[in-house]
């Protein structure tokens, strides 16, 4: 083997010419290379010949488009040929991204062959991915297990009594405690709300503790999503409440008085897939109901941190894979889509980025500021001045796990600063659900802080102030009057 070489400058080339015709063996990168340059050029070649075919046949003035679009009298050419020119002067904007040394057709050739490649293939491979899933187990509806009230205008609404999973009777009968769970409007047995706003679910929580004998103050407990409608109760029924308990709570992500750098660890913690749900329920939220029923709606389960967009923890992932706790999530999402209607879901994800109708500021505790003038002036002068307040007097209890990749710590970090009257408990290594959920201890820790040492049952004779329902599961009087406990989320039915 002979071979010429050319070293002459560093920056030239170096060049080897095999006169044996014996090549050094190619590699797979090599074969790569070359099987692009190939199809590059095969989706030129086949751009021109289209443009070929389109000058040759299709242009000419005796072709079907040159006599119909050639003439500026025809009908069509009046019809689509502006709007259709119009569209595309915009479109050419994009050629602007091209390399002036490039035609465009020949580029955006490529550019659509080489798509539709990539989308087959990729069909190709989500099918071959799809076929060694498991099959996921079909959803079962349950009958009918919840108490029902009836509300003024006539609506049905379906509660229980307890509803924190793992939470022990026992322990509630300790502390002296009766806890309420119901089911949102169109969830569950409860009936829908044709004009549902978080003013209206304070209402509801307000008629269904009137309904079931509740006449002194209680406590609301929110949790996650649920929590905007305990922050709505704490807005619109302050009188009515002795305290708020809230874990992970939710809040809205678009809320205006939030700070750039509150805004972005907030974003950033979430999917892809979950910003995308939030942008449609803010911008679009028509298209939200194609996702529920491909999800939700589709009558099979699925792991809850894939059909609800979540990136978990250690624990939180350990948690879910606990059979305990995959039998309570598929028995949640069944009595959840009892109704077999996107609807609701798509209210309630609308309900939490829109306009709650109110701020968090509002719930500040603050002065009354006093009126000016001399009628005002007269008035303080010659009653005894009394400090008025506004916003919520009772306490807020706040507990945030710290691994909370769901609700990030970055939202109760702007709660507090909002509201710094509130009471933070941060929970180390703990995430969404490991905290709330099948724990034993965790629960007792909750009910000694809001309620201190056990003073078992309060022994009292009570009226459920409902109509009979037929079919209602259980009795309908109650002998036990206890610290009350109205639980408003979603997930906690069951």
């Amino acid at each position: 083997m002979s071979s010429e070489t050319n070293r002459s400058d560093p920056g030239l080339s170096y060049s080897a010419t095999y006169a044996d015709g014996n090549y050094p063996p190619e590699g797979l990168a090599d074969h790569i290379a070359e099987f692009l340059k190939a199809t590059a050029e095969i989706a030129v070649a086949f751009g021109k010949g289209c443009r070929d075919v389109v000058r040759q046949s299709l242009v000419k003035e005796d072709s079907y488009i040159g006599r119909n679009f050639g003439k500026c009298s025809s009908f069509v050419r009046r019809r689509i040929g502006g709007p259709l020119k119009r569209v595309c002067q915009k479109l050419r904007v994009f050629n602007g991204f091209i390399p002036e040394d490039k035609e465009p057709l020949h580029v955006w050739a490529v550019v659509f062959f080489v798509s539709a490649v990539a989308f087959a293939a990729l069909n190709i491979s989500t099918e071959k991915s799809t076929s060694s899933i498991p099959l996921a187990k079909k959803v079962y509806l349950h009958p009918p297990s919840a108490k029902l009230v009836v509300l003024p205008d006539g609506r049905y609404m379906a509660y229980k009594e307890q509803g924190i999973p793992g939470l022990k009777a026992s322990l509630l009968e300790e502390f002296g405690i009766r806890l309420l769970t119901y089911d949102l409007p169109g969830f569950g047995e409860s009936d829908p709300h044709t004009k549902r706003n978080l003013k209206s679910s304070a209402m509801d929580i307000l008629l269904l503790a009137n309904a079931v004998g509740i006449n002194d103050k209680f406590w609301v407990l929110g949790y996650s999503s649920g929590s905007i409608h305990a922050w709505a109760a704490l807005r619109y029924i302050p009188d009515r409440l002795a305290g708020a308990a809230m874990f992970a709570p939710m809040v809205n992500p678009y809320d205006p008085i939030m700070t750039k750098e509150e805004r972005r660890k907030t974003w950033g913690c979430w999917t892809r897939k979950r910003k995308f749900m939030y942008f449609l329920a803010r911008r679009f939220p028509r298209f939200l109901a194609y996702f529920y029923r491909r999800n939700f709606l589709s009558g099979k389960h699925g792991q809850i941190d894939k059909w609800m967009s979540m990136s978990l923890g250690k624990r939180d992932r350990a948690l879910i894979e606990d059979p305990v706790y995959e039998e309570f999530w598929q028995r949640d999402l069944e009595e959840s889509i009892r109704q077999g209607n996107a609807k609701p879901f798509v209210e309630e994800a609308v309900l939490q980025v829109s306009n709650w109708g109110f701020s968090l500021t509002d719930l500040k505790l603050q002065k009354k500021q006093r009126g000016k003038g001399m009628l005002n002036w007269l008035k303080s002068v010659l009653t005894e001045a009394k400090d008025e307040y506004t916003g919520f007097l009772g306490p807020i209890h706040i507990w945030q796990g710290m691994d909370d990749s769901v609700v990030p710590p970055s939202m109760t970090d702007f709660v507090h600063r909002v509201l710094p009257g509130v009471a933070v408990h941060k929970l180390p290594y703990e995430g969404h659900f490991t905290y709330i959920y099948f724990c034993d201890e965790c629960h007792r820790q909750i009910f000694t802080t809001l309620f201190g040492t056990p003073q078992g049952p309060l022994q009292n004779n009570i009226e459920i102030a409902q109509m009979p329902v037929e079919g209602d599961s259980k009795e309908q009087g109650e002998t036990e009057e206890q610290e009350e406990i109205v639980l408003s989320d979603p997930s906690m039915k069951r």
